[in-house]
């Protein structure tokens, strides 16, 4: 199709497309539609319908233009002769046109995009692109050569930097599709700055190849239609359809600032931008505002300025940077240079709460609200310290006037200051006389214009509206994106490029739409902003596209984005997290966050009401604000605890004096959480910081191995200089890297020359050393120094040089050192020895000389100077140590070993918890319960009768709770779980035998029946009052026992495995149990490398039933072997005691603080808000 123009030569018609496209046609046929040629008002206008004659050239063309003349242009498609076209060179286009009168060509080339010129064939050239090449043949050689070699000249260098190419420096302001009216499609639209681009379609515009340009100093935009509006040129109008009657808006607006660009002046703005400050806009921070309210002293945007404009001129008086020219007086420039956005800012924006404050992208109420409170009430300025006396403020300004201190006076006016008060002085009666008089221009240009300006008012009726945590819905932003389909489950594979899709994406209005392209008006799918409950960024080229990002849904369904550009990525990421994340938590906003979204989380006192949580996860920090509080930050690395409750989807994080429960509302993205937040929590590479620390910055690797060292290997002989198993050295590194905070050491599991290995083989392998690669040497050099004094103060600045985490770690290893040497007697390790193993260690060098060792021994030998030690500290620690050691070589004289072994020594008890009846029996790892009962009957003499069921019960008085051990279980493993409040005690099991004819009459294995249920204060999630028990139905058979809410209900609310369950006689009286006969039980799952706990109460009503199911638990649980069949028989064996080397032997006669001893759910008890209620011992032994 071609367009209609006036008659030429032959009578031929003009186009606005291409003529080497399918749209250009010689054919005037395609011309005699019915119809077309009424279309007055679009761009389609008859042999006399022009509006005006054009000049001979457009000016603003004509100055730039550097050669013109007739030339012959290839054919389009399928015709067999050239074309006669006018064609014009300019610095930045070659553009050919049907004749030279016309305006606006048939046909653009970007000189940027033009690749070669070439000459061929007879009087022709070639114009070569990246895909397009245009052959003109010219009236003579001389003529061709001089085209060709213009255009060689116009095109070097210049490749890729066109003001309209994607490379381009200047941005176009908006670009899209239009339809132009008589068109059978649609046209791709640039604006940019003071022209408008018009291309057949999108990739035309990409390779620098359009129809025409327009230049809008002579247009005029007039809306016509709910989505029509005409583009008027003294030459052409210019019909357009847009898409929307919202993106008509649009167009118009960019369109129509366009034509104020072409008229404008940039001389003041860019004088104004000289002040880097007035760069940003005042209010949102936008680029480059060409707006200022003159009288309050503030650059702004564009955006902004409509709503200064809405304030009304008696508050804020708007004018152009670039068109109102006669306003910006030289003062006035001044004034704006002297202030600058930042130091106004300092009054206007002293106080703005970051919920409120403004961004480039904020909509257009959020600008309003903001600006109305900034302005017309003030409410964020910074107050004046005269600020409600009038006379004060009055007498104040009269002052400041005489100086130059033009910000104070702008406080003082808008704080209430009268501008036009009486000075008493008839030569200067108003403080504008009083500026001029003191030769104050300055002063005066401001006083000037606030003369008639209303202040603002301090009240601010109803104050700003609370935002309880709902999300902004104003972001706008578009663009392609590669798009998978949405799925149900987690990722766990790569996705290749393949799998996506390319979708035109637009987030507006609260609501993230893709559609099939950018043509589509219906959109393929829609997640509305409040639907998104978690927003997460992947690593770089996890998938096909290098950056992607997965948005999980309310519905549980998880949609994976992508794209190449880095850019695109993160502005996409940035406008998504914004529509969805609440003004309370706009600060995660502002962090470079891996995963963002809404959990739902308990923590405090009320660990029966959950409340809602937003979390940011930002390396290994947790950023989270939770309902009425602050925002707040966890270490992840520094948790004492993590954990996964599977059965309750709970995610346990315990730091120091607090306990946080968040729980999986949603198993997608809950799902998600978990593995980012285990791994930010986990060592995270081969550096100091990057390993899990302690409260104190110390790595757990290098607190636990010291510990453990410091109770159990201090006076091991050669400690540090004997070899450990390479193999279990290498196991326990690896256990380390894991999760350090999961691994206990302990005695008979752990031998000290492996921990020792250990940790040295961390630092020898630490990335960067102890040191630093960067200051090590300096370390070693300061060794060689002589004067003792100058060496201790240089230890101390590099000391102070090295970061955070080395400088703790340390002090904290040389402290252990120095105690190290202290029993040098013991361990044959003194202070040159340590030095030696130690230095190469640290250094990580190779050991040949004595240097790295030199400088060990000096900050050992002068510890408590270097690092300014509290020598009475030191001596508690050293007394401690000793104690310890006293205590180990006690227990080894009364006892002493006849042959090497890894047995635990403990203390029973006989009958009672007193010092007569208790017993240190050495428990080797195979002892069974009936065993250890022989063992102490045997030493007491006592002999077993018929009919007599002696037992070893497992007691914890805290809990007021025992445990008959069954007769083949092991006892090593009960002490490993022990707490301080633990013990073992040997004594009668009086209801065994009823308990045993109980069982012989049982035909079903099964039990059910009614029983009163507490659960623990913690995580079962039940939603039961803490206060009480409840009743509820239990069914117990050989694989679980599960709880039903009444006997009619046909779920079970909980289902709990059999074998995973310990089971406990007595409950604490701090809880009023109902009756007495109660049992304790206690669930631990198997599941996991570290075990979960949990923990609750079941009531009978009588005894005989308590033993009932204590019995079937019992008999359950060891398929029906409840008690040997021919009694208790003694079958002592010969053991032994163990070695006084401490390097393979485990003493517990310490047992150390409970939380070495606790398993990790018990670990909750330090928490005094999420800890379990605990109460004193007695009252024990209710099956009896």
């Amino acid at each position: 199709m071609s367009l209609q123009v006036p008659a030429v030569a032959k009578g031929r018609y003009s186009s606005l497309c291409s003529d080497d496209e399918l749209l250009d046609d010689d054919d005037s046929s395609v011309w005699e539609e019915p119809g077309l040629i009424s279309l007055q008002s679009s761009i389609y206008l008859p042999n006399t319908g022009r509006l005006a004659s054009p000049p001979k050239e457009d000016g603003s063309q004509a100055s730039a233009v550097i050669k013109m003349g007739w030339l012959d242009k290839n054919p389009p498609q399928g015709a067999l002769y050239y074309q006669r076209r006018w064609v014009k060179l300019d610095i930045d286009y070659l553009r050919y046109f049907d004749n030279d009168k016309q305006v606006y060509s048939k046909g653009i080339i970007s000189t940027a995009s033009i690749t070669n010129v070439t000459s061929v064939g007879e009087l022709k050239f070639e114009v070569i692109t990246n895909n397009r090449t245009f052959i003109f043949k010219a009236e003579s050689e001389a003529e061709r050569n001089e085209w060709v070699t213009l255009l060689q000249d116009c095109t070097r260098g210049r490749q890729r930097r066109s003001t309209m190419n994607p490379g381009s420096p200047l941005t176009p302001d908006f670009k899209g599709y239009l339809e132009l009216k008589g068109l059978r499609s649609k046209l791709f639209t640039v604006v940019a700055t003071d022209k408008v681009f018009l291309y057949k379609n999108m990739e035309d515009y990409r390779i620098g190849v359009g129809i025409t340009s327009i230049e809008m100093n002579v247009g005029n935009v007039k809306v016509t239609d709910r989505r029509s509006f005409d583009l008027t040129t003294p030459y052409r109008i210019f019909s357009f359809i847009a898409e929307s009657e919202q993106l008509k808006d649009q167009w118009v607006e960019a369109m129509r600032d366009s034509i104020g660009e072409a008229l404008s002046n940039s001389e003041v703005a860019d004088r104004i931008w000289a002040e880097p400050s007035n760069s940003s806009c005042a209010d949102c921070g936008a680029p480059k505002p060409e707006w200022a309210a003159i009288n309050l002293c503030v650059v702004v945007c564009k955006r902004c300025a409509g709503e200064h404009r809405g304030l009304g001129p008696s508050i804020s008086k708007v004018r152009s940077l670039k068109m109102d020219r006669k306003v910006w007086t030289e003062e006035l420039i001044q004034v704006f240079l002297l202030l600058g956005n930042v130091r106004v800012n300092s009054f206007w924006a002293a106080n703005v709460p970051p919920s409120e404050a403004l961004s480039p992208s904020s909509c257009s109420d959020d600008r309003r609200r903001f600006i109305t409170n900034k302005y017309r009430h003030g409410k964020y300025r910074k107050y004046h310290p005269l600020y409600g006396n009038q006379k004060e403020l009055n007498n104040a300004l009269c002052i400041n006037v005489q100086c130059s201190d033009v910000l104070e006076t702008l406080s003082l006016i808008f704080c209430g200051a009268d501008v036009n008060c009486s000075t008493g002085m008839v030569s200067c009666p108003s403080p504008l006389s009083l500026a001029n008089a003191h030769s104050q221009p300055l002063q005066a240009e401001l006083l000037r214009h606030n003369q008639n300006t209303e202040l603002p008012c301090s009240e601010v009726d109803g104050g700003m509206e609370e935002v309880h945590f709902s999300a902004p819905t104003c972001v706008y932003h578009n663009g392609f994106l590669f798009k998978t389909g949405s799925m149900a489950r987690a990722i766990i594979e790569r996705k290749a490029r393949e799998e996506f899709s390319r979708r035109w994406c637009i987030l507006n209005d609260g609501t993230f739409s893709y559609y099939e392209s950018d043509k589509n008006a219906n959109p393929n799918g829609a997640l509305k902003a409040s639907e998104i409950v978690c927003l997460a960024v992947d690593v770089p080229e996890k998938h096909g596209y290098d950056h992607t990002f997965e948005i999980y849904s309310e519905s549980e369904r998880l949609y994976l984005f992508g794209t190449d550009d880095p850019n695109s990525h993160k502005e996409w990421v940035k406008s998504i997290a914004k529509s969805f994340i609440p003004a309370k938590a706009e600060p995660l906003l502002r962090l470079g966050f891996e995963r963002i979204g809404r959990l739902k989380c308990k923590d405090g006192l009320n660990l029966q009401t959950s409340k809602v949580g937003w979390f940011a996860l930002v390396g290994s920090t947790l950023h989270a604000y939770l309902e009425n509080s602050q925002g707040e930050e966890i270490h992840l690395r520094k948790l004492n605890e993590l954990s996964i409750q599977q059965d309750n989807e709970v995610l346990v994080l315990v730091e120091r004096g607090r306990t946080l429960y968040i729980e999986g509302e949603r198993k997608l993205d809950f799902a998600g959480w978990c593995a980012a937040i285990q791994t930010a929590a986990g060592s995270g590479g081969d550096t100091l910081s990057q390993q899990q620390l302690t409260d104190t910055d110390i790595p757990v690797i290098v607190h636990s191995c010291i510990d453990y060292i410091t109770q159990c290997g201090l006076t091991s002989e050669g400690i540090y200089r004997k070899s450990g198993v390479n193999s279990r050295v290498a196991a326990l590194c690896e256990r380390f890297r894991q999760d350090a905070r999961s691994l206990r050491l302990r005695e008979g599991e752990h031998q000290v020359d492996d921990v020792s290995n250990t940790l040295k083989r961390f630092f020898r392998e630490l990335g960067e050393g102890l040191f630093t690669s960067e200051d090590g040497g300096t370390w070693l050099t300061t060794a060689a120094i002589q004067d003792e004094s100058m060496k201790i103060s240089q230890y101390q600045v590099l000391l102070n040089k090295l970061p955070r985490v080395n400088r703790a770690t340390l002090r904290a290893l040389i402290n252990h050192l120095y105690c190290v040497q202290r029993f040098a007697e013991l361990n044959q390790m003194n202070l040159h020895n340590l030095a030696i193993v130690f230095g190469p260690t640290l250094f990580q060098n190779d050991g040949k000389d004595y240097t790295a060792g030199r400088a060990i021994e000096d900050l050992i030998q002068y510890y408590t100077l270097i690092f300014q030690v509290d020598e009475q500290q030191l001596k508690k620690q050293l007394e401690e140590i000793t104690a310890i050691i006293q205590v180990r070589e006690k227990l080894n004289t009364k006892f002493p070993s006849t042959e090497p072994g890894g047995h635990f020594i403990c203390t029973v008890y006989l009958e009672e918890k007193k010092d007569t009846a208790e017993q240190h029996v050495k428990i080797p790892a195979s002892m069974t319960s009936a065993e250890l009962t022989c063992e102490i009957l045997d030493r007491r003499n006592i002999p077993v009768k018929d009919k007599e069921y002696w037992n070893c019960w497992e007691v914890i008085d805290k809990e007021e709770m025992e445990r008959p051990l069954h007769y083949q279980e092991r006892v090593l493993p009960i002490l490993h779980s022990f707490g301080t409040d633990s013990h073992l005690l040997v004594k009668k099991h009086i209801a065994m035998e009823a308990m045993i004819i109980y069982l012989a009459s049982k035909v079903d294995p099964s039990k059910h029946g009614i029983m009163k249920f507490r659960e623990e204060r913690s995580i079962l999630g039940l939603g039961l009052s803490s206060g009480s028990f409840h009743d509820r139905y239990f069914i117990l058979n050989s694989s679980s026992l599960r709880m039903y809410k009444e006997v009619r209900s046909n779920r079970p609310e909980r289902d709990w495995p059999v074998r995973n369950l310990r089971i406990y006689l007595g409950i604490k009286k701090k809880l009023r149990p109902p009756t007495c006969w109660g049992l304790t039980v206690v669930y631990e799952s198997k599941k996991q490398e570290k075990p979960e706990r949990q923990q609750w109460y079941l009531c009978c009503d009588t005894q005989p039933e308590m033993r009932e199911w204590y019995a079937t638990f019992l008999s359950i649980q060891n398929d029906g072997d409840v008690w040997p069949q021919d009694g208790l028989q003694p079958s002592r064996v010969s053991r032994v005691l163990p070695d006084t080397r401490h390097g393979n032997v485990s003493l517990i006669p310490l047992r150390g603080s409970e939380n070495e001893m606790r398993n990790s759910v018990a670990a909750f008890s330090q928490d005094p808000l999420a800890g379990r209620c605990l109460a004193s011992a007695g009252g024990l032994s209710t099956l009896q």
